[in-house]
Order: C-alpha cells, then structure tokens, then sequence
C-alpha cells in the first residue's frame, strides 16, 4: 500500500465493521416449489411469472436485501415474482453448472409454467442456459452476468487457474470449493478497491442509513454456501480456463443484457450479444446501490412491460 493514510483509515473501517451489529436479515420468502432442496420463494405480486436467479456463490438475499433497494420488491408492481434460492451445498454435491440447470433450475421452471428469467452474475449465465433448453422460458434479462469468457484479460484467468490449481487438493477432499478461496479470487481482481471501501466506511456515521447500508452488503459479501467440486472445476476449467462462450447456445428468445460500467468482476465486455444498457455503477451497486432504482429497477420494468403478451 503506497498511502499509509489510507491504509490506516482502511484498517479503522474493518474493525469498525467487524464490532458493527449485523445487519436484520431479510424475511424469509415462502416457498412455492422444492427440487431436493433448491427453492423458489415467493415475493409477491401478481401477473406474469418473474424468476430472479442469484449466482451460486453468494446467497439470493442481494436481490431483496431491504424493502428500499429491493429487486425482488420493485418488480413485483404488475409480475408475480419469484427468487431462486439454491440451498444448501450438501445436497448439490455432484452437480456442475450444468447439472444446476438440468436437475434443479429447469424442473422448478417446469413447475411454475412460463416465466421471465432475470439473472444475476453467475446466475444470469445459467439463466441464458436453461432459457435455450427450457420452452417455457419467454425472455431472459442478464445482470452483470459473464458469457464471453474469453474477454478476461488473460492475466485474471491465469492468477484464477494457479488459485484453483493450490486450493484443488483441499477443494477434493472437501468435495466442495470453500468460500474463502473463492474471496480471495475476487479481492486480486481489485485490492484497491477493497482499501477504498473501508476506508469510506470509516468516515460514515454509525448508525446512519448508508453505514447499515454497508454493513448489510458487506454481511452478504462475506456469507453463502461453498461450490460443489464439480460446478468449480466447469467454472474455472471450461469458462475461464478455455474462455468458453456460456454453456452452450444462446436462446431464441427475447434477451435483455444489463451491464455494469464500473464493473471489474464482471466487465461489461464480457456479456453475451444482444440488446444491452449501460448502468453507471459497480456490480454489486448496481443492484443495491443508492441509484439500484433509476440505474436497474425502472429501466428492467420498463423493458418487462414491452415484452409480447403471452401466447
């Protein structure tokens, strides 16, 4: 770190957030429909069938983490929202990303009837995959979700492939990828940036809306389930490793992709091809950030609004 100032205002931020009182955790959603653990919740709404899939590295709360920045809340206003929540990873043990589509995604799909993919990150590349195997799909909408991996700059997908080459032995026996090993992934994407934010944390006021703000999507950051062996090794091995194109063609339906500006775990570049805006935030703040509802929510119900009616 070449600024000390920074560096000890970064430092006074962690420990301000590690004595902070966690975050409420969001109500929990009732479930409308199980496949061997994987769920859909209800949150509400009425008309057409809306499913929200999260990525599977974090847990689905990002995307109804409080009523004010809610995803799931500002769509629910003329769609009957539902949020995928993968559950745990026991009971996913065997599945690779693949096998997440096939044995949960697309029978829970199955069970609702036609539906509007809205994906997030990972979730968004799965929800582009299940969309091209699964009739019932109308449209699909990507959040800052990667398709054309072979845009990473190929420095990234090296220091990702030595990463996974160190923590396989341990991932083996464990049967699963631990969480842990896959922070340390995001913070050598942009260490900088983990300074700035906890240095910007320091100077908030405690208890103020932005200071629980950040400690609810700091909460998030930190939690969720490990990825099962088999699902990590496609990621790393198939898409970064090989820079695949998805998993698989793309749909024949309606697509929307979001991108985020700001984004370095997701650059924008690495979207799939179609329609696409722009939103002026990072990844994770341009679904929960102060503008979530100018720069995501209102131009994502406007887009649901035009889609044909169903036939």
């Amino acid at each position: 770190m070449r600024n000390p100032e920074l560096a000890a205002k970064a430092l006074e931020g962690l420990r301000r957030y590690q004595s902070a009182e966690p975050a409420s955790p969001p109500p929990e959603r009732p479930v409308v429909a199980d496949v061997a653990g994987t769920m859909l919740r209800d949150c509400g709404g009425s008309g057409p069938t809306v499913v929200l899939v999260p990525s599977l590295i974090n847990p689905p709360t990002i995307l109804d983490l409080e009523s004010s920045r809610s995803l799931a809340q500002a769509l629910t206003g003329g769609n009957s929202v539902l949020l995928l929540d993968w559950g745990a990873a026991r009971a996913r043990a065997g599945l690779d990303l693949t096998g997440h589509v096939e044995e949960r995604l697309r029978p829970l799909l199955g069970a609702v009837g036609p539906a509007v993919l809205v994906g997030y990150c990972l979730g968004g590349t799965l929800a582009l995959a299940a969309a091209a195997r699964e009739p019932a799909v109308r449209a699909v909408a990507t959040l800052a979700s990667p398709w054309r991996f072979e845009v990473y700059p190929a420095s990234a997908r090296q220091a990702l492939t030595e990463l996974w080459r160190s923590s396989r032995p341990v991932a083996e026996r464990l049967g699963f990828l631990p969480m842990e090993v896959l922070q340390a992934a995001f913070w050598q994407i942009d260490p900088e940036r983990i300074v700035a934010k906890f240095a910007h944390f320091a100077d908030l006021a405690s208890g103020s809306p932005e200071a629980r703000a950040f400690v609810g999507i700091e909460d998030w950051a930190n939690a969720g389930e490990p990825l099962p062996l088999p699902a990590a090794a496609q990621m790393v091995e198939q898409l970064f490793g090989a820079g695949a194109e998805g998993l698989g063609p793309l749909p024949d339906c309606a697509m929307l992709h979001v991108t985020a500006s700001d984004d370095r775990i997701v650059p924008a570049a690495t979207a799939a091809p179609g329609p696409s805006i722009a939103a002026q935030a990072g990844h994770v703040g341009m679904v929960v950030g102060r503008r979530a509802g100018d720069l995501l929510h209102r131009p994502l119900r406007t887009w649901l609004e035009g889609l044909a009616p169903r036939g």
